[in-house]
């Protein structure tokens, strides 16, 4: 049965069912996101560690040039090693008919007739390669699907210069490659770069590797550290041309599902809390002016023997319904988004399954932090209002101090109408409520900035990393370092405009005990193509003996110009020495370092020889140029620079353009739900003051502008403070979410800050407008008869 308290709650929600209403959307608005971002983390994470152990992902993985098949067993006999597998890691290109340009790959060998003991692959269409057959091959789903192949097509490949073709027994994913990237990129590019499998035999006849393998993955014994186990592991394999063992947490498709995993939950703490702060602002602002009208309420009350601690969770279940209805809405909202925000992950993170699963954790989380954010803001208000005597609380509230205002004071009053001048008073005499709805605005238009900063950065990226940076339109990998001469076979290819060589290393660079593993690249000294920029955007010319690093690397090292960085080079001659560190690169995709290529090949000792080639191309001779390119067995990787564009648009910035899209129509919601609820409440503390103005000879339109002009006001010393406080928030947020294979720029452009304030003036126009239609229709009787 409900008592007489919880009937006169539901009476008072029925009134003001529209301010209760719009806290109640704002508080759903962070919730969702809050439980979006939670239960994504729990389903990728939860997916990633189920995948790890059904299909035996390693923990540790080496490179090497050659070595025979018994130091399999030496491997295996290091300590804290639990299981070896080694096998054969080689560069391809295809000639696929449905590209212009050639596709380039990488192929990794399968037992000849065992099952893999490590990194074991998932069928998902076709059929496992048949036992001793030759010609056929297991192709990644990523470059399938890019390429719209299917079991039974066929594929030409180049083998180590001879054209081959295959047929595809199937489509396959692999632990190893949820996120599927050519080496040392840090973005995909699906349709022209895949993994293909084949049976050990034919690979390694193929190469010359029969007898021995490249490649090597490990498991750990449980509890044993990865750091001895990586050391043991390149000390053994350097005389094979080991090219540095690196563990799991160092896996370029781990790091990438680890990045996403982090930056939702940076975003399932940033967002909400500002929503929340918002919801709490507002269901102060509604039970501080609720308590205000109910005061003889309360004092009739405790007359009938209410305690203050019955009157005190009274005011406490209406913003516990609040919270609840706003959970309710969060989860539903969270549950369709998260289902929307999966759909986009199967498209670059390949597991065999990825489901959304609600993180019922993260709903009683959202509910208890929804709890605190509301109550926490009126707490204090409700007991101050239940330890009122029940005589001085039958009393009328004390009427404000009536004195002139500051614009009368100043004389400027006389240059206003009254309408103003009321707007004014009513300003300065309720100081606490002001503020409230200055920081509820204000709050509400920061979150405006934030989701179009994100957006202004894409745009940057996508134009500084492909025009500022690299300005070829094609990058050209060698299958092995050749003379500087090879130049002159690129420079005749039709179509070709301009070509420079390129060199590239992996290396170990590491500074006081922190290192990272990663493709030292060249620079020519008045290069035309590949360059280095710092923040200023300004060219960086290589010097002839030094390195430039990306900012974001010297930030993982903690170093800066001046200091000396010891190089380890992991490849040949493998030589180590201090290098100084002359200038920063501002860059946006992965970490880089640099180095004048005759410095690099002076530092690794090999002559004057180059791994690639970047080239500029006549438009026109496009096609003439990738056609005659498919025929060079010696370029192993060819990226385009449009391609690699492309890719970035349906990756990274497909992502955060979905997350930004549902950000900002949040905030948006946001803005609209504060000015309306901020007017009315305004309209319903003031109706009887509204219509004794009417009486009194005041027209409509007089007594409604003081209204929109109290609106105006708030709303004029908001916009600013929330264009500052949203900058602030963007800055905090952008840079906590950017890691080392994205980053975005700070970018805030004009249109960021003006769509802010044209969504603000529409809010309240239309909240302006709302108000307006009821003020018309105001009971001026009811609203001048005396509460009983």
């Amino acid at each position: 049965m409900i008592n007489h308290l919880d009937r006169k709650l539901l009476r008072d929600l029925r009134r003001l069912k529209g301010q209760a209403a719009a806290v109640t959307v704002v508080m759903a608005c962070g919730l969702a996101m809050l439980i979006m971002a939670r239960s994504l983390i729990a389903s990728l994470d939860g997916t990633r560690a189920e995948y790890y152990q059904t299909h035996r992902f390693a923990e540790v993985f080496a490179s090497l040039k050659r070595a025979p098949n018994y130091l399999a067993s030496r491997i295996a006999a290091l300590p804290g090693v639990a299981s070896v597998q080694t096998d054969i890691a080689v560069p391809v290109t295809l000639d696929l008919p449905t590209l212009d340009e050639p596709a380039s790959g990488l192929v990794r060998s399968l037992p000849d007739y065992t099952d893999a003991e490590l990194n074991r692959l998932f069928l998902r269409r076709g059929r496992w390669l048949s036992p001793g057959a030759r010609g056929e091959v297991l192709v990644g789903e990523a470059f399938a699907d890019a390429n719209h192949l299917q079991p039974g097509d066929t594929l030409a490949m180049l083998l180590n210069g001879r054209r081959q073709e295959f047929r595809i027994a199937g489509i396959v994913l692999s632990p190893e490659y949820i996120f599927e990237s050519r080496p040392g990129a840090a973005l995909p590019d699906n349709r022209t770069y895949g993994i293909f499998w084949m049976p050990y035999k034919e690979v390694a006849t193929a190469w010359d590797l029969y007898g021995a393998f490249n490649h090597v993955s490990l498991t750990l014994e449980p509890g044993a550290d990865t750091a001895p186990v990586i050391a043991a592991l390149d000390a053994l394999l350097k005389p094979y041309g080991g090219r540095g063992a690196y563990g799991r947490k160092d896996h370029p498709s781990h790091i990438r599902v680890t990045d996403e995993i982090r930056v939702l939950g940076i975003l399932s703490i940033g967002f909400p809390a500002v929503f929340l702060s918002v919801a709490a602002f507002m269901t102060n602002s509604v039970l501080t002016r609720l308590l205000a009208l109910q005061r003889e309420q309360i004092a009739i009350l405790k007359a009938f023997g209410f305690t203050n601690r019955q009157i005190v969770v009274h005011y406490l279940k209406f913003a516990a319904v609040i919270v609840v209805g706003g959970t309710v809405l969060g989860t539903l909202g969270g549950i369709a988004l998260g289902h929307k925000l999966v759909r986009m992950y199967t498209l670059f993170f390949r597991f065999p399954t990825l489901d959304f699963h609600l993180d019922r954790t993260a709903v009683a989380i959202a509910l208890g932090v929804g709890l605190f954010a509301v109550i926490a803001g009126v707490f204090s208000a409700v007991r101050r209002a239940a330890k009122l005597p029940p005589a001085e609380a039958m009393r009328p509230e004390p009427p404000a101090n009536y004195r002139p205002s500051l614009l009368e004071r100043t004389g400027a009053g006389k240059w206003f109408s009254t309408s103003s001048r009321i707007a004014v008073r009513n300003i300065e005499r309720r100081p606490i409520q002001a503020f409230f709805t200055v920081a509820g605005l204000a709050l509400a238009t920061a979150l405006l900035i934030l989701p179009n900063t994100f957006k202004a950065g894409i745009a940057d990226v996508l134009d500084f990393q492909w025009d500022v940076v690299q300005r070829q339109d094609i990058n050209l990998g060698l299958a092995e370092p050749s003379s500087v001469r090879t130049l002159h076979e690129f420079e005749r290819l039709p179509g070709v405009v301009d070509a420079e060589p390129t060199r590239g290393a992996s290396v170990r660079i590491a500074f006081h005990g922190r290192s990272r593993q990663i493709a030292l690249r060249s620079l020519e000294i008045g290069g035309r193509h590949n360059r280095a920029v710092d923040k200023q955007g300004r060219e960086i010319t290589p010097p002839a003996d030094g390195l430039i690093v990306s900012a974001k690397l010297a930030q993982v090292l903690g170093a800066r110009p001046g200091d000396e960085l010891v190089v380890e080079s992991l490849e040949g001659k493998r030589p180590t020495r201090a290098v100084p560190l002359v200038a920063l690169a501002e860059d946006f995709t992965g970490i880089a370092a640099y180095m004048e290529r005759r410095a690099l090949n002076r530092f690794l000792g090999e002559g004057d020889v180059i791994t690639g080639a970047t080239l500029t191309l006549d438009t026109a001779r496009r096609a003439e140029f990738l056609h005659a390119l498919k025929g060079i067995p010696r370029v192993s990787a060819v990226a385009i620079k449009e391609s690699m564009r492309q890719a970035f648009r349906e990756t990274t910035a497909q992502s955060m353009g979905l997350i930004q899209t549902i950000y900002l129509t949040f905030a948006v919601i946001v803005a609209f739900g504060v000015i309306y609820n901020n007017a009315r409440i305004s309209l319903a503390e003031r109706a009887r003051e509204l219509a004794t103005l009417r009486v009194i000879g005041l027209t409509q339109r007089e007594v409604g502008a003081i209204i929109v002009i109290e609106l105006a006001l708030l709303a004029a010393v908001a916009l600013p403070l929330g264009l500052l406080l949203g900058t602030v928030l963007a800055t905090g947020i952008i840079q906590s979410v950017n890691t080392e294979t994205v980053r975005l720029p700070l970018v805030f452009t004009s249109y960021t800050y003006t769509f802010a304030i044209v969504v603000v003036i529409l809010a309240s126009s239309l909240s302006a407008f709302v108000v307006l239609r009821k003020l018309k229709h105001l009971d001026l009787i009811g609203a001048l008869k005396a509460p009983e």
